[in-house]
């Protein structure tokens, strides 16, 4: 896990305190057990670089671990949560945005990997407070049930939307094939897809 001890505007969070707390604790007992060692005990969010992402049109300037995945950086740094934690193992796309327009696991992506390239996330298909086509579509045809996995589901179909306009049921039945729906909703979410592609055929908003 990266350390997300600060919350945005650099204050500590309660977890943040609980875990510093607990950290000290730790330390202590260690220096207590190896008194005359020195090798002087080191956080562990020690080793941060600069990086620096485009996400949403926005450009956003962060010291993040080198560890620390795009999910990560996106949630609980930037406050973009329509990402979701899921499997956290590539396997249920929740997590799903698109980097440089193509369907990419967040949960599987270094944030210093993301640098230089144009995130889109669930949010930044948005107009203020209007939605997206993709969007607007999966309500029509209630291709939802839960909704947690409905962010990357979107996601992965604008992916597929901005590659091929007018994609056969067969395309649409791979490009969403990496995106696990617990409700089974399938049928419902392919109608959506094929409805939103059909908006943008027409002229529809993007």
């Amino acid at each position: 896990m990266c350390d997300h001890s600060r919350d945005r505007q650099g204050g500590l969070t309660r977890r943040g305190f609980l875990g510093t707390v607990g950290a000290g604790a730790v330390a202590a007992a260690t220096v207590g057990a190896q008194a005359g060692s020195a090798e002087p005990v080191r956080p562990i969010n020690e080793d941060t670089r600069s990086v620096v992402l485009q996400v949403n049109g926005r450009r956003h300037t962060l010291q993040v671990e080198p560890r620390c995945t795009l999910l990560n950086v996106l949630r609980d740094r930037l406050g973009l949560t329509g990402a979701k934690p899921g499997c956290e193992a590539g396997e249920c796309g929740a997590c799903t945005v698109l980097i440089d327009g193509r369907p990419r696991y967040a949960c599987m992506t270094l944030a210093v990997a993301a640098e230089g390239a144009e995130i889109t996330t669930v949010e930044g298909l948005m107009r203020g407070e209007e939605l997206g086509d993709v969007q607007r579509a999966f309500i029509a045809e209630d291709a939802f049930q839960c909704g947690y996995c409905t962010p990357g589901q979107v996601m992965a179909a604008e992916g597929l939307l901005r590659a091929s306009s007018d994609p056969s049921r067969d395309q649409i039945r791979h490009a969403m094939s990496g995106n696990l729906c617990r409700c089974a909703a399938y049928e419902h979410i392919f109608r959506a897809v094929e409805r939103a592609a059909r908006t943008r055929r027409n002229g529809g908003a993007r």
